[in-house]
């Protein structure tokens, strides 16, 4: 019985969501199309200026609802291809008149509105197909039950079978078994196709995918030259205010020294210890700036040994699992480290957690990381935060950073690096 509803399940469930798109879905669709070609056709009127940015917005809701409920349902991943607004847009009149123009200028409306009119037409008729092949069975089990009798003298037709009798009933009931166990088969992929066919629209051009990816490696190549101008700037800072401090110190220490020797071999012994302690912490701080530089565990021993020594030293009990078969580029590496020790920092500091895991692991031209702890959650990409640091960092090496962190925890970072391991 188990093993049944099991089965079942899936295809009942997709016929479900084909109904709902089949409903709501062709109801909104028809609604925004009629309004975004009327709102347009009064931009003349000045009417349209106020109207339009309000329509293309819903339509690029009802859009990205539909991009959301492909990779939900059916695992169907659709990018969101629009351009996004000039943080400096006027208010007022002129500010709708410049948000209007970016918008029709956008080939993405324009892709959007044809979307809507293939939705409303071979995207429903597909919906009608998955939700019917699992729902027009039931009709023939209560024909067969006895509705018929209502039928005796003008027949209903089940499908291509005319239903007047109990025999009749039957063989309805037959094709009905026979549509069902189609359905089965079929609903699930059928809906798939609704959200294929819509993805043909909704999912950027190439032509699209190239100027977004020329405008990403644009501005990670300025976050790039910005990050390094300033960490040479923090290198120079701990050098000046640390080592070489204490190396300046020191070197007036054995000046001293050098006087005092014969005079008061007494205190000359004291600031030869004082020079002693000063050369090591010097030595300290000499290490722990070339370990911030470049790890020597990283260069040594790889990704996954470095992180497993970075998880040692931190005060929350830290689980890494490493399933790396080979190593990456040495500039990936390092990029990848320092993100997860962001990640790590940021679970210690702000989670509010006992422990965390970490996850190392490459597949499908894929380095994916992911920091898990079990903290109070509530974690965000923002302006100034640690994560968008991680961001920008992965940004310069067209890797991705993905964040999901509900109140009350758990939050889970997860890391993208496009790499091979050699």
């Amino acid at each position: 019985m188990n093993a049944l509803a099991t089965r079942i399940r899936p295809p009942m469930l997709a016929a479900g969501r084909g109904l709902v798109l089949s409903v709501y879905g062709l109801a909104v669709s028809i609604t925004l199309f009629v309004l975004a070609v009327l709102s347009i056709s009064f931009i003349l009127l000045g009417i349209g200026v106020f109207t339009t940015p309000v329509v293309l917005e819903a339509v690029r809701r009802h859009a990205n609802q539909r991009r959301l409920w492909a990779a939900d349902w059916s695992g169907v991943r659709i990018p969101v291809p629009y351009r996004p607004f000039p943080p400096d847009l006027r208010k007022g009149v002129t500010g709708q008149v410049e948000r209007t123009t970016l918008l029709l200028k956008d080939p993405a409306t324009w892709r959007d509105l044809q979307w809507l009119l293939v939705d409303m037409t071979a995207g429903t008729v597909l919906a009608v197909v998955a939700a019917a092949l699992m729902i027009y069975p039931i009709e023939s089990v209560v024909l067969a039950a006895g509705l018929w009798r209502v039928f005796r003298d003008d027949p209903y037709w089940y499908g291509f079978v005319p239903v007047d009798s109990q025999l009749t009933g039957l063989v309805a009931l037959a094709l009905g078994i026979a549509l069902f166990h189609l359905g089965l088969r079929a609903a699930e992929p059928v809906l798939r196709a609704h959200f294929l066919l819509a993805r043909t629209l909704l999912a950027p051009t190439p032509e699209q995918t190239l100027a977004q990816r020329v405008d990403r490696l644009t501005e990670t190549r300025h976050e790039a030259v910005d990050t390094a101008a300033s960490e040479l700037r923090r290198i120079e800072r701990d050098l000046h205010d640390g080592a070489q401090a204490r190396l300046v110190a020191m070197g007036m220490n054995l000046g001293t020294i050098e006087a005092l020797i014969e005079k008061d071999p007494a205190q000359a012994k004291k600031l030869l210890a004082t020079a002693r302690e000063s050369s090591a912490e010097a030595l300290t701080e000499l290490r722990d700036l070339v370990r911030g530089i470049h790890p020597p565990v990283l260069a040594e021993r790889g990704l996954g040994d470095a992180v497993k020594a970075l998880a040692l030293r931190l005060p929350v009990a830290t689980e890494v699992t490493v399933e790396l078969p080979g190593r990456a580029e040495a500039s990936v590496e390092s990029a990848a480290y320092f993100a997860v020790s962001e990640a790590l920092t940021n679970a210690v500091k702000h989670a509010g957690g006992d422990r965390i895991w970490v996850d190392l692991h490459h597949g499908e031209g894929m380095l994916r990381i992911s920091v898990t702890d079990n903290g109070g959650g509530g974690a965000r990409i923002g302006s100034g935060s640690g994560l968008s640091g991680i961001e920008r960092r992965l940004g310069t090496f067209d890797g991705v950073l993905a964040v999901s962190s509900p109140a009350g925890g758990p939050t889970m970072v997860t890391m993208e690096l496009p790499c091979v391991l050699s």
